[in-house]
C-alpha cells in the first residue's frame, strides 16, 4: 500500500514536471487520468530518446578514436617523408655545388667573354630601340631580347652562331648609319591615319617621305609618324632627296639624335616671323601700322623729290624759267621783274624760296616723330608684357621656367618691333631730308647768283 502511494507520488511529481515543461499537453488533457496517461507516454518517449543519444555518443567516441589513430599514422608518414626530402635536398645541394664547380672550371676564360657579351647585348638593345635602322630590321630586337634572356637564365649557353650574329648586328648598325636607303613602310600621318609610303632614311639621323615631310621614329611601337610641325626651311631639300635616284643633294641633318633630336625639336618649336609678330599683341600691331605709314611716306617723298630733282636739273640746263619746278618758279620772279632794285629782288626771291621749302620738306617732321615714338611704343609693350608675366607667376608660381621665359620673350617682341621700325625710319628720314636739302641748296645757290648778277648789272648802268 505504501509502495503504491510512493509510485503515485513519483508519477504525480513527474506529471507536474511534465506539465510544467509542456503546457500545451496540459491544456489538451481533459481529466487527471488522461493527463497521467499522457505523462507516462512522454516518460517512455524521453527514455527511448536518451538511450538513442547515449548510443550515438558511444559510436562517436569510437569514430574519434579511429580518426585520431589515422591522424597519428599520417603524421608519422609525413615526418618520414620530410626526413627523406631533407636528405635528398642536402644530396642535391652537394651535387649542385659540384656541378657549379665543374662548370666554372670548364668555362675558364669564357666567363669573361659571356660577361662582355651580356653587356654588349644590353647596349645593343638600348641602341636598337631608338635607331631608325630598326624600321627595316625589326627582327633583330627580338633576337637580342632572346639572347639576353638566355644569358640571364644561366641554364643555356649561347651558341657560336648567336655570338657571331651579335657581331654581325653591331657591324650592320655601323654600316647602315652611313647609308641613304629608300624603302616602303607604314607611316602615320599627323591626323592619325596609317598608309604605306616610300620612305628615305638618311643614316640614323632623319627619315623623310616622298612629299618632303620629316618623319619621327616612335620607339614604343617601332613605327614612323609625320611630324605635326615641319621645318619648312628644309622641306624643299627633303623632297629633292626623296625623289632623287642618284647624285649629291643638300639636306638638313639633325646630328643630335636619331629619333628627332634636340636641335630639330628646337627648330620646329621655334616660332616663325609671323608668330613672333603676333606675340607683340595690340602694341605690336600699332607699331607695325606706324612703321608701314612711315615707309609709305618715305617712298612717296622719295618719288616726289626724285621727280623734282630731275626737273630742277633740267631747269639748270634751260635759259627760260619753267613753272613746273621749284627752281623755275623762283627764276620766273627775276624774269618778270628785270628792272627791280637788288634789295627788293632779294626779298622777293627769299619769299619764293620760303614758299617752296615747306613743299619740299613736306612730312619730314612726321618721319622724325615716328622714328622717335616707335622705340617708346616698343618699351610700352615690353613693360605691359612683363606686368602680365609677373601676374601669371603670382597666380601659377615660377615652377616652369620655360613658360616664364616664353612670356618674357613675347614681351620683348614689341621692343624689337619698335627698333625695327625706328632704325629704318631714321635712315629714310636722313635720306629724304638730304634730297630735300639738296634742292633747297640749289635754290639758294641760284638765287644768290641771280642777285649778284642783278647787282652788277645795276652798278654798271
Amino acid at each position: 500500500m505504501k509502495r503504491n502511494l510512493f509510485k503515485a507520488a513519483v508519477l504525480a511529481f513527474g506529471g507536474m514536471v511534465t506539465v510544467a515543461a509542456m503546457p500545451a499537453m496540459a491544456e489538451d488533457a481533459k481529466s487527471l487520468d488522461e493527463l497521467l496517461k499522457m505523462v507516462r507516454q512522454g516518460y517512455a518517449t524521453d527514455a527511448r530518446e536518451n538511450k538513442e543519444r547515449e548510443q550515438r555518443f558511444v559510436a562517436a567516441r569510437y569514430d574519434q578514436k579511429k580518426t585520431l589513430d589515422e591522424a597519428k599514422r599520417t603524421l608519422a608518414a609525413e615526418e618520414k617523408r620530410s626526413s627523406d626530402l631533407e636528405k635528398s635536398f642536402e644530396e642535391n645541394e652537394t651535387v649542385l655545388t659540384e656541378k657549379q664547380r665543374q662548370l666554372k672550371e670548364r668555362l675558364g676564360t669564357l666567363t669573361e667573354l659571356f660577361g662582355h657579351l651580356t653587356s654588349t647585348a644590353g647596349d645593343l638593345r638600348s641602341n636598337f630601340q631608338s635607331s631608325l635602322v630598326s624600321i627595316q630590321f625589326a627582327q633583330r630586337e627580338q633576337f637580342i631580347d632572346d639572347l639576353i634572356a638566355k644569358m640571364s637564365g644561366a641554364e643555356e649557353l649561347p651558341s657560336i652562331e648567336e655570338i657571331e650574329r651579335v657581331w654581325f648586328e653591331l657591324q650592320r648598325e655601323m654600316t647602315e648609319s652611313g647609308r641613304v636607303v629608300k624603302f616602303r613602310t607604314t607611316v602615320t600621318s599627323a591626323g592619325g591615319e596609317k598608309s604605306e609610303q616610300d620612305v628615305v632614311r638618311i643614316g640614323t639621323f632623319n627619315a623623310v617621305n616622298t612629299e618632303g615631310e620629316y618623319l619621327q621614329y616612335i620607339a614604343e611601337n617601332g613605327t614612323l609618324a609625320v611630324l605635326s610641325r615641319q621645318p619648312t626651311r628644309y622641306m624643299g631639300w627633303a623632297e629633292d632627296l626623296a625623289n632623287a635616284t642618284s647624285g649629291m643633294h643638300p639636306f638638313g641633318v639633325d646630328p643630335t639624335g636619331p629619333t628627332g633630336g634636340s636641335y630639330l625639336a628646337a627648330l620646329i618649336d621655334s616660332p616663325t616671323l609671323t608668330e613672333r609678330w603676333h606675340q607683340g599683341g595690340v602694341v605690336g600691331y600699332v607699331i607695325s601700322a606706324v612703321g608701314a605709314l612711315a615707309m609709305l611716306i618715305a617712298i612717296w617723298r622719295l618719288i616726289v623729290l626724285s621727280i623734282e630733282d630731275m626737273k630742277v636739273n633740267s631747269q639748270l640746263k634751260s635759259k627760260k624759267a619753267n613753272s613746273n619746278n621749284s627752281l623755275g618758279r623762283v627764276l620766273k620772279i627775276h624774269e618778270d621783274n628785270p628792272t627791280m632794285d637788288a634789295e627788293t629782288l632779294e626779298l622777293k626771291l627769299s619769299e619764293a624760296i620760303l614758299k617752296e621749302t615747306p613743299r619740299l620738306e613736306n612730312s619730314l617732321n612726321l618721319l622724325k616723330i615716328i622714328a622717335a615714338v616707335a622705340p617708346l611704343l616698343g618699351l610700352l609693350g615690353t613693360v605691359t608684357g612683363m606686368i602680365i608675366t609677373f601676374q601669371a607667376i603670382t597666380i601659377f608660381g615660377a615652377g616652369d621656367p620655360k613658360a616664364m621665359a616664353g612670356g618674357i620673350s613675347g614681351a620683348l617682341v614689341t621692343t624689337v618691333l619698335g627698333l625695327v621700325v625706328a632704325i629704318p625710319t631714321v635712315l629714310l628720314h636722313t635720306f629724304v631730308s638730304g634730297r630735300a636739302k639738296k634742292i633747297i641748296h640749289v635754290l639758294d645757290q641760284q638765287t644768290t647768283g641771280i642777285i649778284a648778277e642783278h647787282t652788277e648789272g645795276h652798278a654798271g648802268n
